[in-house]
Order: C-alpha cells, then sequence, then structure tokens
C-alpha cells in the first residue's frame, strides 16, 4: 500500500488535509522488494567472488529455513505485510477525510483483496496455464497478503483504537491455543510436522486435490492478520503528535519487546514461517519494527535520502516490480547486453548475470517513476 504519508492529525479522528508523504515506508518496501526481484542473486554473485567460509554462512540467511528457525529471507514476506499495515492508518485517514464512509472502505478492502487473491493466482498458482492438474489457488505470498490486508482493515474499521493491541494478541493466543490443543486425526494435538498439523489437515479438507505445498493458509489468516495489525499499530505510532525522536524510540522499543516475546514463546511454540507461528509472528514483526526505525530515523528525521533513490522506486512499484518478476524472465533479458560477456569473466559471471537483471527491471521501474504511472491494486 503506497499511500503512507506523515499526518497532521492523529487517526483516532481521520480526518485533515492532505499531508506530505512520508516516504520511508516507500524506502523500507523498496528495500523489502530488492531482495525478492535480484538482490538475492546479486549477493550470492558477490559470494562466489569472495569464496570465504564466513560468505557461505553469511548467504544462508538468503535462504528460507526448511521448518524450524528464522534466517534474514524467512522474514521478507512478513516485512512487506507490517510495512502495508503501516500504511493503512494514513490510507484509511487520507479516504475518511474524502467523506468515505466504513462501508465503502471495507467493499474497497474486499476488491483489493480479491485482485490480489487473483494476481497470486497468476504468480505462483499456474492460473495462465489453463490446466487444472497444475492449478494451486493458495500457493502464493499474495494471498497471504490479501487475507490479512482485509481482515486487518475490518479490524480497524469496527474495533476502538484503544483495543487494537488486544485483538492482536487475541489472534495470536487463538492461533496456538488451535495448533497446540486440538488433535488431528491420526496424529494428536500438538504436533508441529510439515505433514501432522492442524493447520495442513485443515487447508486439505478445504481444497482436497487443490492442495499443494507445505505453507499453510485458512487457519494461518490469524497469523497473517496479525503481522498487518503489527504494522498498523507502528503505524499509529508515526501518526501520533509525539516528537520524530521519540517515535523512532517507541519503535525501536517495541521491537526490542516483541523480539524478546517472540523468542521466550519459540521455547513451547516453535518459530515455523511454513505454519506462520505466533513466535513467528512476533519474531519477525520485532525486527521489522526495528528496520522501520532505523528507515524512519534516516530517511525522515535526518533526512539523509540520496542514497535511498533506487529502493525508493522499487518500493513505490511494489506490485508491479512482484509480478513483472514472477511473469518475465529478466535473467534472459540481461543476457541480451551480458550473455556473449560470461564465458570470459570466469567467477564475476554470477555477479555481472545478475547485475544485469536486476538493472533491467528497475529500468523499467525508473521509467514508470519518471512517468509518475504507480500501479495499485
Amino acid at each position: 500500500m503506497n499511500a503512507a504519508q506523515t499526518a497532521h492529525t492523529n487517526n483516532h479522528s481521520m480526518e485533515g488535509a492532505k499531508p506530505e508523504r512520508l516516504m520511508s515506508l516507500d524506502v523500507l518496501r523498496g528495500f523489502d522488494m530488492f531482495w525478492i526481484i535480484g538482490g538475492e542473486h546479486i549477493f550470492r554473485g558477490l559470494g562466489k567472488l569472495a569464496d570465504r567460509p564466513i560468505a557461505g554462512k553469511l548467504l544462508e540467511q538468503l535462504e528460507h529455513v526448511r521448518w524450524e528457525g528464522l534466517h534474514f529471507y524467512d522474514a521478507i514476506w512478513p516485512l512487506f505485510m507490517f510495512i502495508m499495515g503501516a500504511a493503512m492508518p494514513f490510507s484509511l485517514a487520507q479516504r475518511r477525510s474524502q467523506g468515505a464512509t466504513d462501508r465503502s472502505m471495507i467493499l474497497h478492502a474486499v476488491k483489493r483483496a480479491l485482485i490480489l487473491f487473483v494476481l497470486g493466482m497468476v504468480a505462483q498458482g499456474n492460473l495462465l496455464a489453463f490446466d487444472l492438474s497444475k492449478f494451486h489457488p493458495c500457493y502464493s505470498v499474495l494471498h497471504g497478503i490479501a487475507a490479512g490486508y482485509l481482515i486487518a482493515v475490518i479490524v480497524i474499521l469496527k474495533v476502538k483504537p484503544a483495543r487494537y493491541l488486544a485483538v492482536m494478541a487475541g489472534f495470536l493466543l487463538l492461533y496456538w491455543a488451535i495448533l497446540m490443543l486440538v488433535p488431528v486425526p491420526g496424529v494428536g494435538a500438538g504436533m508441529l510436522t510439515p505433514q501432522g498439523n492442524v493447520a495442513t489437515y485443515v487447508d486439505q479438507l478445504i481444497l482436497g486435490r487443490l492442495h499443494y505445498g507445505e505453507n499453510t493458509w485458512f487457519l494461518s489468516y490469524l497469523g497473517f492478520a496479525s503481522s498487518v495489525l503489527m504494522g498498523m499499530l507502528a503505524g499509529q505510532v508515526l501518526m501520533s503528535p509525539r516528537p520524530a525522536k521519540e517515535r523512532v524510540l517507541m519503535l525501536a522499543g517495541a521491537g526490542v519487546v516483541c523480539l524478546a516475546l517472540g523468542l521466550a514463546w519459540s521455547l513451547s511454540l516453535p518459530i515455523i514461517k511454513l505454519l506462520w507461528t505466533s513466535s513467528y509472528v512476533l519474531l519477525a514483526g520485532g525486527l521489522s519494527f526495528v528496520l522501520l526505525a532505523i528507515f524512519y530515523l534516516i530517511v525522515d528525521v535526518l533526512r539523509y535520502r540520496r542514497w535511498a533513490f533506487g529502493f525508493m522506486v522499487i518500493g513505490m512499484n511494489s506490485i508491479a516490480a512482484y509480478m513483472a518478476m514472477m511473469l518475465f524472465d529478466f535473467r534472459q533479458i540481461g543476457n541480451i547486453f551480458v550473455g556473449s560477456l560470461l564465458p570470459r569473466l570466469g567467477r564475476w559471471d554470477l555477479l555481472v548475470e545478475s547485475a544485469a537483471a536486476f538493472g533491467s527491471e528497475w529500468l523499467i521501474l525508473y521509467w514508470l517513476y519518471c512517468k509518475k504511472t504507480f500501479v495499485k491494486v
């Protein structure tokens, strides 16, 4: 959601004139997307040049954990959802100032969620293969984003602001209770293996032969919504009339608290991204709070911005960047320019190929930025 702006009023009233844009959210969103659309491969190219054991250890952070645990790459998806949540108070305040009613905003959110769900089926569900045997309707990060976004919008509009934190805590506790206490036929209660857990069991019941992969969905909506609501709480801090440096401290402090709670909870509830467990939500959310505090301090408080332009170009067209990456092979496009050079480069080949692929997509996003064309759903 790209409508994040600094507000002159708080989001309890959701009123006021259109304020200045909050650039740090765009930059952080672009930083997040950078790793998805090419950053991972660029750093693997750098690792090939380094050829040192420590480089291999660092590159492990660019791989998903198989089941339990957390690498940097496992925090990218929840960070995007967190940023979406942080933008919500601003965008809803703007729509309210334009005369939108709660009903119209919920209908708008339903429309956006449906579009995201369809885009997810296009991007990762093989919808365009037009082959039912290959179709996976629930196999996309956009599915989780759509669900978390829609639930969070309903909470923001229908629950009093003082109760937002309680609702999020209730979602996390309810999901924990379901995972640990509800028995799975033939398996029992409290089992959290890839095939032996209640979230996967529910998905299999609902989807039948269309079930695919180890990510869980329907019960995980509680976790998805919590990730977005955590970001929404950060957005409330950013909208508050407190001094900017105090907001930075509040964001960083919230991050430390979430990290501590997530680690403590992980002693009894493992950190599992594929299940989106409550401990994972808190740990990833804590990292997101800290990153937002850093980016907000640098970009919007200290106003060091020149370095961030490349990320901002990506962040202001994040959906376009993601869909383009999923639908087109930018490595082949980049190789139009560097392909004949690669056999002569030795260990530099992966870095040059990856940089050319990323550069090809970034230049398209830059062209859209120059044309002031921003793809929204």
